[in-house]
């Protein structure tokens, strides 16, 4: 059987606590790791969710280094997906983002009455925006958009991505194994603390396929001043357990 690989070991909610050249410069070592940045206007500025200033900045590093981000909709930005408008959306590829992930649940600040309506017009915004990686997160409350997608015909460059936590950070119970028909990624839950033993197991349920991880609650900190801030410390703990499997390798300098 062919091995599974690890696409992307991702890292959402990076925000103005940490500075955008040291992602530019652990991305310079790892270039397996994904920063996702979280976009909702009513929180901008707040713990995990970056400024403007913050993302205009990121975005300079993204031209200078090659660095590409995750771009992770919430609340008015998954509403006007849903609504077929793509005026943000079309700010995203010029600013470095590769992917994007449509977090289409209450939680999130999101109307999720009209799911089951709105999937003509997320469609057609995936196929218009060609150049992007569409993610959508699959769990039972976004059942009527995901299944909706495959019933109309999913364009190709969508994925999506298991967490029945629904980014709220509680473990997952189970690690399903791929369908054929597209491509995913697990979260939930997944952190320093029990990132070997997530990567044993989804490695496993990959069978063979292309796979990746997210995460995001388990990498907050709250600091000395009683900030909560994006903790590359805890980050470089996750990529330590990526390296010592194998899975990929440490930069020259620290072999």
């Amino acid at each position: 059987m062919t091995k599974t690989t690890l696409r992307k070991l991702g890292f959402c909610g990076a925000d103005d606590s940490i500075s955008p050249k040291a992602l530019g410069l652990i991305y310079n070592s790892y270039p397996f790791v994904e920063f996702g940045v979280l976009f909702r206007p009513d929180k901008e500025g707040q713990p995990r969710y970056a400024s403007k200033e913050w993302v205009d900045e990121v975005s300079k590093v993204c031209a200078s280094s090659g660095m590409t981000l995750a771009a992770h909709l919430c609340g008015k930005r998954v509403n006007e997906c849903l609504d077929g408008d793509d005026t943000f959306l079309a700010t995203l590829y010029p600013m470095g983002f590769r992917r994007v992930q449509i977090n289409a649940t209450a939680v999130n600040g999101v109307d999720t009455s009209y799911l089951a309506e709105a999937v003509p017009n997320v469609a057609k915004l995936m196929a218009k925006h060609e150049n992007l990686e569409f993610i959508i997160q699959k769990n039972e409350e976004t059942k009527l958009l995901w299944s909706g997608l495959l019933d109309y015909g999913m364009p190709s460059n969508v994925t999506m991505l298991l967490d029945e936590s629904k980014g709220t950070g509680v473990l997952s119970k189970s690690w399903p194994e791929p369908p054929k028909d597209y491509d995913i990624g697990y979260a939930g839950g997944i952190g320093p603390a029990n990132i070997e033993q997530v990567l044993k197991d989804v490695l496993d349920a990959g069978k063979g396929r292309d796979i990746w991880i997210d995460m995001e609650s388990s990498l907050r900190t709250i600091d000395k001043d009683g900030k909560d801030i994006f903790d590359a410390n805890k980050c470089f703990q996750c990529i330590d357990a990526v390296c010592k499997a194998g899975i990929y390798s440490y930069p020259t300098f620290l072999s």
